[in-house]
């Protein structure tokens, strides 16, 4: 590999790092001669339609008001013709594309258990030898697939909506034992205290050290609340 792409990578250009995630995918061995920094990774995560990318969104106008530098994966789901990405998240946050501070990037999940890029891992491991503050991962989350985040996030965030269903199901998901933290998203929407009332007493009974953050992302509200509890 060209030395030069791997040390304007390292010194924060997004062009190379780009080039060097591509490779990542292609199962090149990237070299790179640095040691990875203690940077926090935070799992994004639930069902379609949640607003997942419109959180992320959110949560970036404010880690960039503090200067901060983020680097954000979307693992999309698959093609079944060609395990291309669905570029749908990019689109949503089409706003930091150019950004000084922020790289986005899709991944797809490419068949892979656990709804994230099979090589996910070794991207990580590379961003955190990047100036970046701060990796969110935003998952395709499918059903108790997305379970494996827990494995490379420091920590995962489960984003619902209202009428996510009965709370008793939901405690019998996986997912429940691995998050830790709780977005009740959309809560302009009918009954949506109803459901957090619900949730928040059935984690307070079994996970009483889980946070519930209620939210709107659209609208921006409950975002600050949100980004503190991520950042505590």
């Amino acid at each position: 590999m060209n030395a030069l792409i791997v040390k304007k990578a390292i010194q924060g250009d997004k062009k190379s790092i780009a080039r060097i995630i591509s490779l990542i995918e292609t199962q090149v061995q990237v070299d790179v001669q640095t040691s990875e920094q203690n940077i926090p990774v935070i799992g994004i995560t639930g069902p379609p339609g949640a607003g997942k990318s419109t959180l992320v969104d959110a949560l970036l106008d404010l880690y960039v008001q503090e200067g901060k530098r983020i680097a954000v994966l979307c693992v999309d789901p698959s093609s079944v013709l060609h395990q291309g990405a669905i570029l749908g998240d990019r689109i949503r946050m089409s706003r930091w594309f150019n950004h000084e501070q922020v790289f986005i990037r899709s991944l797809s999940s490419r068949g892979s258990m656990g709804g994230l890029h099979p090589f996910i891992a070794q991207i990580i491991s590379f961003l955190k030898s990047c100036p970046f503050d701060l990796v969110l991962i935003e998952t395709v989350g499918v059903g108790q697939s997305e379970i494996e985040i827990i494995r490379h996030a420091n920590k995962t965030v489960l984003v619902l909506v209202p009428e996510a269903g009965d709370e008793i199901q939901l405690m019998k998901s996986g997912i429940v034992e691995v998050a830790d933290i709780f977005v009740v998203n959309k809560m302009d929407r009918p009954g949506s205290s109803v459901f957090v009332t619900q949730l928040t007493n059935m984690l307070k009974s079994t996970f009483s050290n889980k946070k519930v953050c209620p939210t709107a992302a659209s609208k921006g509200e409950g975002i600050e609340a949100l980004k503190k509890t991520i950042d505590t």
